[in-house]
């Protein structure tokens, strides 16, 4: 096991009756759920920002496209041709 680092937190009564009840049911000791919290945390914050800044490009790469005003000339297909 690596090493570990200690930290003190608090949390509500509500919350350490619920950590204790899920204690109980998965043999889980309350510091390694807490751990597995923490971990589930960061990789969803990490996905969450990953996506934020694909959307950020995405909205400046449509912000160029709109820059650059109408396509001249007419298009060369028709609706009816996209669902074939």
């Amino acid at each position: 096991m690596s090493r570990m680092v200690r930290k003190q937190i608090y949390i509500e009564p509500e919350q350490e009756t619920l950590l204790k009840r899920l204690t109980r049911l998965s043999g889980i000791s309350e510091a390694e759920l807490i751990r597995q919290a923490i971990e589930h945390q960061i990789r969803f914050s990490l996905l969450s920002l990953r996506d934020l800044e694909a959307w950020r490009r995405e909205k400046a790469f449509i912000t160029r496209l709109m820059k650059q005003g109408p396509v001249r000339g007419r298009r060369t297909w028709k609706r009816e041709e996209l669902y074939e």
